[in-house]
């Protein structure tokens, strides 16, 4: 792992494969460990680049104030533009997952030179907060139970990693491997005052930024290969937002997977990264 100083900002990184290797740059969602290190490690055996980054306000990127974000979406897809042509080779595979996926729409149509493909990973072509009418929001149930709970002692590791795993089991991944990821994610966050560690864990700085103005309408004006992959059991992002991206960007193929939620399992990480090597 290490940093690289762009836009001015300092976002955290991991390579994998040759650096000589076509770049595909994944965006975290909101910690790059929202991607699987199997994923990238498969991305690499097929003759790419992995990168993937935190964003602003996690992990080893720069940090400030999650509770005020002094910076918009825009600024966030700049930074991925700007992190591409750091990292050198030509235009790159740019991906996203989550909130990610949302960095990585407008990134593309805002800087359209940068990318030469687009995957977008459980995600939605409309920021938070209430969706569009036709497409569906979360599952009322799951929101219930997911912000019923309290919330644990950010200082405490194990409390951290457990309310992980039990937020997963909510949403239909995989609690063990929350759980792993959790702790991981602690490990690298920068003190354990609690609006940094929730950012960390539950990217809650990117429900405060300003996404204004919408980018959907514009979506059928990309013109880059684009890979679309929802789970089906997805009750957070549900998968018509997925199919909703898939109709609109010209020519993009849609991936659904049957027995994913909102992570990507590890049983379709190779399913998935086939694909996205197909892409570009």
């Amino acid at each position: 792992m290490s940093t690289v100083r762009v836009n001015g900002v300092t976002l955290g990184i991991e390579s994998f494969g040759r650096d000589d290797a076509p770049l595909v740059l994944l965006v975290g969602g909101t910690t790059m460990l929202s991607w699987p290190d199997a994923l990238c490690e498969h991305l690499a055996a097929g003759g790419r680049r992995a990168v993937r980054y935190d964003l602003r306000d996690s992990g080893e990127s720069t940090t400030t104030d999650p509770e005020a974000p002094a910076y918009t979406l825009r600024d966030l897809a700049a930074d991925a533009a700007a992190l591409a042509g750091a990292l050198g080779g030509g235009p790159a595979h740019l991906a996203g997952i989550g909130v990610g996926g949302m960095v990585a729409q407008v990134a593309a149509l805002d800087h359209p030179g940068a990318f030469s493909a687009l995957t977008l990973i459980g995600t939605r072509a409309v920021a938070p907060g209430p969706p569009d009418d036709d497409l569906p929001d979360h599952d009322r149930t799951v929101m219930r139970r997911l912000f019923a709970r309290p919330m644990p002692d950010w200082a405490n590791r194990e409390a951290v990693a457990e309310f992980a795993a039990d937020g997963a089991e909510i949403l239909g991944d995989d609690p063990v491997a929350a759980r792993a990821i959790a702790a991981r994610v602690w490990d690298r966050t920068p003190g354990t005052a609690p609006p940094i560690q929730m950012a960390n864990q539950m990217g809650t700085v990117f429900s405060r930024l300003d996404c204004a103005p919408r980018w959907r309408e514009h979506l059928p004006g990309l013109k880059v290969p684009t890979l679309v992959v929802h789970g089906r059991r997805n009750r957070f992002f549900p998968v018509g937002n997925g199919e909703a991206i898939a109709r609109e960007i010209p020519g993009a193929r849609l991936l659904v997977l049957e027995g994913a939620a909102t992570a990507i399992p590890r049983a379709a990480v190779r399913e998935v990264t086939e694909t996205m090597l197909t892409v570009g």
